[in-house]
């Protein structure tokens, strides 16, 4: 297995999370995490017994967002072959972005500029009550660079999306359910047991269902309604043939759960 220096894997069942490791800098992510975070992501990608990932932070910490240090550029030093903080960015996200297993973001603690963007690239947050949520980008005249200004906006609507965005606030989780950010919130000492159940829960659904689920959800977005509505009949009427389908429909009938294979 595999080794980081910045990140913990543990694989829990069909469950694997993925832990950002720095604490000591709420784990902020550097050049060197942003890698490894690609690597892993592709790791977990392939590894067929891992159906759900979760995503979270150890300590105090969600993500603080990106290390400052390392994230800006040089702008003393010759010009460099290698990529830049924004060029790795966007090759963890396109890993990320093209899962098809189902990522749930676990906000344990603080997230905060690029770790609210890192938490709005996976499918939904659930969060620890005492977890602070943010865009803190405008309280150290910083951009965006990992899609908070197209992602936020779709979850919480323009407006709030702004406000987060112009003001820097961190708010608590519980507040962020009625915004729609966050979908549950659990106390922080039973934070990761409940997010196993919910994984879990997850897990033992059709990948195959949740895969085409994910996809159509994900393109709904971006095209007119009736060229959804046709690809959603479409593609139910190809997954009506899939084993997972025949054995969702047998596993009702015989009052039993059912045993999904993923084809």
């Amino acid at each position: 297995m595999t080794t980081y220096n910045d990140l913990i894997v543990e694989h829990r069942g069909a469950v694997s999370w993925l832990y950002l490791n720095r604490p000591q800098a709420l784990n902020a992510i550097s050049m060197g995490c942003m890698r490894e975070l690609r690597d892993a992501l592709i790791a977990l990608r392939d590894r067929e017994e891992t159906r759900v990932i979760v995503l979270s932070g150890k300590g105090r910490g969600f993500c603080a967002g990106a290390d400052l240090g390392g994230a800006l550029p040089d702008r003393t030093a010759p010009p460099s072959p290698e990529p830049d903080f924004l060029a790795l960015g966007s090759a963890m996200e396109e890993v990320l972005n093209n899962l098809e297993k189902p990522v749930i973001a676990a906000v344990n603690g603080v997230a905060a500029g690029g770790g609210l963007e890192l938490a709005l690239m996976c499918d939904f947050i659930v969060a620890a009550e005492t977890a602070k949520i943010g865009d803190a980008h405008s309280n150290f005249g910083a951009l965006p660079g990992g899609g908070a200004t197209v992602r936020l906006p779709r979850v919480i609507g323009v407006n709030r999306a702004r406000y987060l965005m112009f003001s820097g606030e961190l708010l608590l989780a519980p507040e962020l359910v009625s915004w729609g950010l966050v979908s549950k919130v659990w106390p922080p000492e039973s934070f990761e047991n409940e997010t196993q159940k919910l994984a879990e829960k997850l897990a033992a659904k059709s990948p195959l269902g949740l895969k085409h689920m994910k996809r159509l959800l994900t393109q709904s977005l971006d095209i007119p309604m009736d060229v959804a509505l046709h690809n959603e009949k479409l593609t139910a009427s190809e997954y009506m043939r899939s084993h997972d389908a025949a054995e969702g429909g047998r596993a009702f009938m015989e009052k039993r759960a059912p045993q999904f294979k993923g084809y």
